[in-house]
């Protein structure tokens, strides 16, 4: 679609509101935050789209964002819109924010963040996954988040609030009581409100690089930092001594929150699931069990200090962050009710804990794990597993798991299991190689869980798959020459997703970087390497000398030898560093010849837990691969992104899947009620609401993950 300018566009949103929701009296049933409520239970009391008449569901309006890339494949949407009095608020591939009569799917407004920030500071902005709505009285704001910025917005026009932050936005960079200034920042997901706070959390480099993710609160009207709680302890503070280097607030970067929190309203509590501290894979330089790195937290919401946590990976070395936003509960035992909170995790296990006191509701068992064989690394001796509820996907690769779709896949596969080392979730990474299952996607993953209020249960995605972790050495400061600055450079901050050899991922995400010189010119590769493209951040903090030693190895030129030779001078200075002797060879998928996975199916399911019992009540495949039913194989599901939301009237809605369907579940029993094709894969998680006694679900088909084409609908079905 054309943008339009700020006047007709304003002109535009006065006439749509002549007809819109808010003058029409509508009565509406909202959805109106991000995992549909502050509990995140992804859940709706709505009835009139039941179990019988779901196969009856058809659009009944597309929206079309007009941004999408379609040339390269590379964007893609993962918001799950909110509704707000009949108003559907949302996000575009390249993060424009955007409010559509729910009813009708018209166009009401469109904020661009690039009319606010240049293009340099805001190129790579990552995904959205959603926006986040308040109000007082007559004062009704969207909150959004664009690169490393936090906007406030009008929710009735979409003009940005001048008189909140500096001239409407917060740079994140900002207020982190951090030293640095120039490091890498985005946040992806929504805060989440408490009364007239918004507190965030920001996604971070995962490198020797990266910032500290502590959390924040700004006040809503004014965005001023209110509260902050330091996610890496600073002197005096608890949790300090868990890191053995007393330097560590000042140079470790991470465990921060990117996957959004939930909200007890009542208790005036905020839990917090963080991920791992930087570098994800070797903790030679943070020794220690590292707080507050891969923990659940109780925060007071009002002033940000802590009430209890409980760390669900100690010393983490398998970048096993905690991928979404806890549920809150309410289980039943032994005829007693108990309000809980409920975290899922990449390695499909979900911890169960007394929202008040952080009581385990399962008994959890600190289980021996192996030692690390890389120099100067400490594994944690113990890794805590609860007990119940039973895992949702499984948990060690074994001979028996090996994919059996053929003899041949089979065989491959077995050969290449036979040289890595498995047998046990917690075996440390090595330059052998490590395989991890679940793989770096779970598991668990940032979709999160549905939790049903009537009946305990709680719904959840999981990945089934395996990926191959190896180490390989970097170069240290002390021996990089002229010949080999840019190859350091390039496994420091570009191996990790296009792989040791420039050749890209397996799970074709990330492009090949061969034959660059043939597509881009040195100019360009500049750019891209300092302003982002696309799914890429821009590289702003590495220095000039980095930049033109990369771009050199990249096109296979000489490069400026003058700025090249200073910056190893300044390299050989750098100690924090060469703390860090190693990097991987990518993340890697392990896949068989064909490209399938090497486990056995199912590799994608959905599964329903009861969380009173903690039992597994059942467990279906999620998602086809039409080529192998044809040859006879059932269905094996498939990696899936995106998340469930479960309904009163009896259903399961969740696309995810690689085969771009969305479907209805029996909440019951896991079977298939009803499935549409999209136009691109639904990787997203749906919605649902009510407007004038007719119920609507909405999902954003953006697409563009594991190498399929991108999308830029959000589509409505409902009953004719």
């Amino acid at each position: 679609m054309n943008y339009l300018s700020l006047g007709s566009l304003f002109a535009l949103t006065l006439f749509l509101f002549a007809c819109s929701p808010q003058d029409q009296q509508v009565t509406s049933t909202d959805w109106s935050i991000y995992g549909g409520d502050k509990e995140a239970s992804r859940y709706s009391t709505l009835t009139q789209i039941h179990k019988e008449n779901v196969k009856n569901l058809k659009i009944a309006w597309v929206y079309r964002t007009g941004d999408a890339d379609t040339v390269n494949n590379r964007s893609q949407i993962q918001c799950q819109p909110i509704v707000v009095n009949g108003v559907l608020y949302a996000s575009s591939p390249q993060k424009k924010f955007f409010a559509l009569d729910g009813a009708t799917g018209k166009s009401l407004w469109i904020f661009d963040p690039l009319k606010e920030i240049s293009e340099g500071e805001y190129a790579w902005a990552g995904t959205n996954r959603g926006v986040t709505y308040w109000e007082s009285g007559e004062d009704k704001r969207i909150l959004v988040t664009a690169g490393a910025y936090l906007f406030a917005l009008n929710a009735l026009t979409g003009e940005i609030i001048r008189s909140f932050g500096n001239q409407g936005k917060i740079d994140l960079h900002e207020g982190l009581d951090y030293h640095k200034k120039d490091f890498f920042i985005v946040s992806n997901t929504p805060g989440i409100v408490y009364k007239d706070l918004i507190i965030i959390g920001m996604r971070l480099s995962e490198g020797a690089d990266a910032a500290p993710g502590h959390i924040r609160a700004y006040h809503v009207k004014t965005g001023k930092r209110e509260w902050i709680f330091h996610t890496i302890p600073h002197p005096k503070e608890f949790g300090y001594e868990t890191w053995e280097d007393s330097t560590s607030w000042k140079k470790i970067g991470g465990a921060n929150n990117w996957s959004g929190m939930s909200l007890d309203e009542k208790r005036g509590i905020v839990f917090v699931p963080t991920g791992s501290a930087a570098f994800d894979f070797y903790g030679g330089n943070r020794k220690g069990t590292n707080l507050f790195a891969n923990c659940l937290i109780a925060l007071k919401a009002e002033t940000g200090e802590r009430l209890w946590h409980f760390q669900t990976t100690h010393h983490d070395i398998w970048d096993r962050d905690l991928p979404a936003n806890p549920n809150l509960v309410t289980i039943t035992q032994e005829g007693k009710k108990i309000d809980a909170i409920a975290q899922i995790t990449k390695q499909g296990r979900i911890f169960v804990f007394e929202r008040e006191t952080g009581k385990p509701v399962f008994p959890i068992e600190e289980v021996p794990v192996p030692p690390s064989d890389l120099a100067g690394e400490q594994a944690h001796a113990t890794q805590p597993v609860p007990t119940l509820p039973e895992p949702f996907s499984r948990q060690v690769f074994t001979e028996e798991e090996i994919t059996n779709i053929s003899t041949e896949s089979h065989d491959y596969i077995k050969n290449i299991w036979k040289t890595a080392k498995s047998g046990n979730q917690f075996i440390p990474p090595s330059k052998q190689g490590t395989i991890i299952f679940p793989g770096f996607d779970g598991g668990g993953e940032w979709g999160g869980a549905s939790f049903d209020k009537e009946t305990g249960f709680l719904y959840v995605n999981a990945n089934e798959m395996a990926w191959i972790l190896k180490i390989i050495d970097i170069e240290q400061a002390d021996k990089l020459d002229f010949a080999n600055l840019g190859k350091s450079v390039y496994a420091k901050n570009c191996t990790a997703c296009h792989g040791e050899n420039r050749e890209g991922n397996t799970g074709g995400n990330y492009p090949s970087l061969l034959n660059l010189k043939k597509k881009y010119k040195q100019e360009e590769v500049f750019n891209i390497i300092n302003n982002g493209k696309g799914m890429m951040p821009a590289f702003k903090h590495i220095s000039d000398g980095e930049k033109e030693a990369l771009i050199a190895f990249l096109l296979e030129i000489e490069g400026k030898k003058e700025v090249i030779m200073k910056e190893i001078a300044e390299k050989k200075k750098d100690k924090r560093s060469a703390e860090i002797p190693y990097t991987i060879t990518g993340y890697n998928r392990f896949l068989d010849q064909n490209g399938y996975p090497a486990v056995r199916p199912p590799w994608g399911t959905l599964n329903a837990i009861n969380l009173s019992t903690g039992k597994l009540a059942w467990k279906v495949p999620l998602g086809e691969i039409a080529e192998l039913t044809q040859k006879g194989i059932p269905p094996t599901g498939t990696e899936n992104y995106g998340g469930p939301i479960v309904t009163k009237g009896g259903l399961v809605f969740i696309g995810a899947s690689k085969d771009e369907k969305f479907r209805a579940f029996d909440k019951d029993n896991g079977k298939i009620l009803w499935e549409t094709q999209l136009p691109a894969g639904g990787y997203a998680t749906p919605c649902t609401y009510q407007i004038n006694g007719k119920q609507y679900v909405v999902i954003a088909a953006g697409g563009g993950k594991m190498g399929t084409k991108s999308g830029d609908s959000y589509i409505a079905f409902a009953l004719e």
